[in-house]
């Protein structure tokens, strides 16, 4: 496991698509630092320290790279399963014909995300991780060289499912996004601190399924604003369309 998100490092498997299969952005092989050895602990936060210097280094060259040509570019964040894929689906949709949309496809596995988006419409590129847990500048930085998205974008960025580790790496996005569900639970943000205090908005997906599930959707604004007040959140049906014109508003915005 890798000290700095306690992530496994991997490459993914080839498949169908538009594919990127990188290794996991984190130290291995001879520079792995084992517990129990002398300094292994200051060895290990020195390292952490590099890779998230070195990043950092890589966002920013993003983010000026986005800047130039006008693009905005939002990290999307979640658990597996918050329907991260449907509501990009409906926002290529959504903007088809009036404004072109690029997507950066994260997963372990697969290119099935890639799929759904690609007949919706979008421009996509597909990011596999193999074990790793989250995307990281340089990845995004393949990824861009790869869509080439033309002046005044959007490129959204489905990041691999997880609320821990993606915190902590810039991509060099405009802003950043956490969706949640109402089938996960009212107190995630109390839960997954980190993220929510590390984003821009909260997205509280799934809506359509209230009447049938218990979560409290005011309780939860409160404990998401409790860990970061500046916090917008919008509540949506990615599924339905409910609420997602809040969404194309916030995303579109200069």
């Amino acid at each position: 496991m890798c000290g700095t998100c306690g992530c496994v490092g991997g490459s993914g498997a080839g498949g169908g698509g538009t594919r990127i299969s990188v290794p996991h952005a984190h130290p291995h092989g001879h520079d792995r630092v084992h517990p129990g050895g002398a300094g292994a602990a200051g060895e290990t936060i020195t390292l952490e320290q590099k890779v998230l210097v070195k990043n950092d280094g890589l966002a920013a060259h993003n983010r000026a790279w986005l800047a130039e040509r006008g693009i905005v570019a939002v990290n999307m964040m979640s658990s597996p399963g918050a329907g991260k894929t449907t509501l990009l689906e409906r926002t290529v949709r959504n903007f088809a014909g009036r404004r072109p949309v690029a997507v950066v496809e994260g997963d372990q596995e697969t290119a099935l995300d890639a799929e759904r988006i690609r007949r919706a419409g979008g421009t996509v590129v597909q990011i596999n991780t193999g074990a790793g847990c989250h995307l990281d500048a340089g990845m995004v930085r393949g990824a861009l060289a790869t869509l080439e998205p033309g002046a005044g974008s959007l490129v959204l960025v489905e990041n691999v499912g997880n609320l821990v580790c993606p915190a902590l790496f810039d991509l060099g996005e405009r802003s950043r996004a956490v969706i949640i569900s109402v089938t996960e639970g009212t107190d995630k943000p109390l839960k997954y601190p980190y993220m929510f205090a590390a984003a821009d908005l909260v997205i509280i997906n799934k809506i359509d399924l209230l009447p049938y599930v218990d979560f409290d959707v005011e309780q939860c604004e409160k404990y998401a604003r409790s860990v970061n007040p500046e916090l917008r959140v919008l509540t949506v049906s990615a599924t339905t369309g409910e609420g997602m014109a809040d969404w194309y508003d916030w995303v579109a915005r200069p």
